[in-house]
């Protein structure tokens, strides 16, 4: 791990009763923090729309964050791409790979080789299950790039309607609602996500920089050594984490 820092008691639970109104009262204004917009169909893109490019993630604004792996990572630089087929392990199932996956992961302390499990988990993470869930989730990825977040926001909601238990499109909306700066709304989403994948490194990364930019720096501390019980090698939690612990604990000695 980058630096050294002081160790704090790994118990805290994700979104502890009473965090999210806490939050609210506490942090953003109230024109943030309104009630979750209800879901709203949205049509689906007609045929012309069938060339659309890979889904992506686009990182929260510029003047809220510069940690690119907040809500999800970066994708891999094309020459740490591979067209090698991915490892199976007989009658695995894709719960039991997963959690495989993860094992490796935690004991992967090589950045780069441990950017490669997380994409393995990531792709994972992206399989709905349901063709048209992938559309809707490609469509609004989309929209996001274009920075048309009404449409973006109205596939999203319909996705949930179709798929609720689906963590991706909990993540996601997360991520909208956060480059928006509707952080109550987000936080919501982030426990949607979280309660589904409590292993997503990407949504626990967007709750600790919450609870930082809102002044709860000892629980975003917290967070981010979550984070980095998942997922060790992700520098950004290991700055993060060691940046906080010198802030709130003072150097190391």
């Amino acid at each position: 791990m980058r630096g050294v820092f002081h160790c704090l008691t790994l118990g805290v639970c994700f979104l502890a009763p009473g965090l999210v109104p806490a939050l609210a009262q506490d942090g953003p204004p109230p024109s943030l923090i309104e009630p979750d917009r209800p879901p709203q169909a949205a049509p689906l893109p007609g045929p012309d729309d069938s060339q659309s490019p890979p889904m992506v993630i686009p990182p929260p604004d510029e003047g809220m964050t510069d940690n690119p792996d907040a809500f999800g990572s970066a994708p891999m630089a094309e020459e740490e791409a591979t067209d090698e087929p991915e490892p199976q392990v007989a009658d695995e199932t894709p719960e039991q790979e997963l959690d495989r996956l993860f094992a490796e992961l935690r004991k992967q302390a090589d950045e780069r080789a441990a950017r490669r499990i997380a994409g393995r988990i990531e792709r994972h993470w992206r399989r709905s299950g349901s063709a048209t869930i992938d559309l809707l989730m490609q469509r609004a990825a989309l929209a996001m790039t274009r920075e048309d977040n009404a449409a973006a926001l109205d596939l999203l909601d319909q996705a949930l309607v179709i798929a609720p238990h689906y963590p991706e499109a909990w993540n996601r909306r997360a991520t909208l609602n956060f480059s928006m700066n509707r952080l109550g709304k987000s936080l919501v989403d982030i426990e949607q996500t979280l309660l589904r994948e409590p292993r997503h490194w990407g949504a626990l990364m967007g709750l600790a920089m919450i609870l930082e930019q809102t002044g709860r720096k000892e629980q975003a501390l917290e967070t981010y050594l979550r984070v980095l019980a998942v997922y060790p090698a992700l520098d950004s939690a290991q700055d993060a984490a060691g940046r906080l612990s010198e802030e709130l604990l003072g150097p190391a000695i």
